[in-house]
């Protein structure tokens, strides 16, 4: 489906996008274009040392920020699919700097939103988080808002046949600025600081994150939030998995932080639905027929009351388990 289409994905140098260029440029080796689009120029020099042009010559570099509207939509000329991968992401300097995270979160969705409009996009997938499931942060606040946006998108596209839709997904294993890599530097210095030895947190693998993006862009019909059912950890159990020997020093949750992470609350489950390796959160006014959605996902209605959070989740990975992973996924 994606040979001989341009793709864009925002923010397509951090871990994601290239974990999903990787995978791109393997699997559809014929697609037209692939344009890598994010503000930092050090980080594109430094991917485009892997993914050079002169290798592969769909690759584009674009500098640009999705705050700006007029950059964005030059972008997104004759782009089929968009990816949106951009975000300010880091909690505690979100809650420092909220106007810079409602700039970035929720202006830069709706420059995407507007651009791929204007340019007659064929389909969106937005990334969101387990924070924007009943927040508490300001980060949490944006990325719902970003994503309400992108799913009410579908209404405004007119006589465009575009598709807008929303994955949200936990803590991405290994990625820059998460737990496991922030542990394997602090081991060096004998003390492991834990926030509060009762936090849980979702897990899930890089592959995985861009298995179901993938899955998104190429079956969504518009307005879905698709959730994956992974596994969850103690924090606690992480750091005995990286350095069993380290003393733990509990330092205190900071701001914005939750003790345990929810992707589906109980006032969504009036309209969620298992579909095998997701649940799909539906807009309450899908622009399809239900039935042939449920016909063909033979999706299942979860039971009313249904949510689902890090500390409730039946798949809790054990420290073996953990060890195995982080020396997949996390040890260089």
């Amino acid at each position: 489906m994606l040979n001989n289409k341009t793709i864009l994905i925002t923010g397509g140098t951090g871990s994601l996008g290239k974990a999903l260029t990787k995978r791109i440029l393997s699997r559809w080796p014929n697609i037209k274009k692939l344009i890598i689009y994010s503000r930092d120029e050090q980080k594109q020099f430094q991917m485009s040392q892997e993914f050079s042009p002169e290798k592969y010559h769909q690759i584009r570099y674009f500098i640009g920020d999705v705050r700006d509207f007029n950059r964005l939509n030059r972008a997104l000329h004759e782009v089929d699919f968009v990816i949106h991968a951009a975000a300010m992401k880091h909690v505690h300097i979100a809650e420092y700097n909220p106007d810079e995270c409602v700039k970035t979160n929720i202006g830069g969705a709706e420059n995407i939103i507007n651009a791929a409009v204007a340019n007659k996009v064929q389909r969106v997938v937005a990334l969101s988080t387990d924070k924007a499931c009943a927040p508490i942060n300001l980060y949490g606040a944006t990325k719902l808002t970003s994503d309400k946006l992108f799913i009410a998108a579908n209404n405004i596209t007119g006589f465009n046949d575009i598709k807008f839709s929303v994955v949200r997904y936990g803590n991405v294993m290994g990625s820059n600025g998460s737990v496991m890599p922030f542990f394997e530097e602090k081991k060096e210095e004998g003390v492991l600081p834990i926030t509060n030895p009762n936090m849980t947190r979702f897990n899930i693998s890089l592959d995985e994150g861009v298995d179901m993006v993938l899955y998104a862009l190429l079956n969504a019909w518009g307005g879905e939030l698709f959730v994956p059912k992974i596994s969850s950890y103690k924090i606690t159990d992480v750091a005995k998995a990286i350095a069993p020997e380290c003393e733990h020093k509990v330092v205190g949750i900071r701001p914005g932080e939750k003790i345990h992470e929810e992707m589906i609350t109980s006032s969504d489950s009036y309209t969620t639905y298992d579909i095998n390796s997701y649940y799909v959160i539906l807009p309450l006014e899908p622009a399809w027929e239900l039935s042939r959605f449920i016909s063909k996902f033979n999706a299942k209605k979860v039971p009313e009351g249904f949510h689902y959070n890090s500390k409730n989740n039946d798949n809790y990975l054990s420290i073996e388990e953990l060890k195995k992973l982080i020396k997949t996924h996390v040890t260089k």
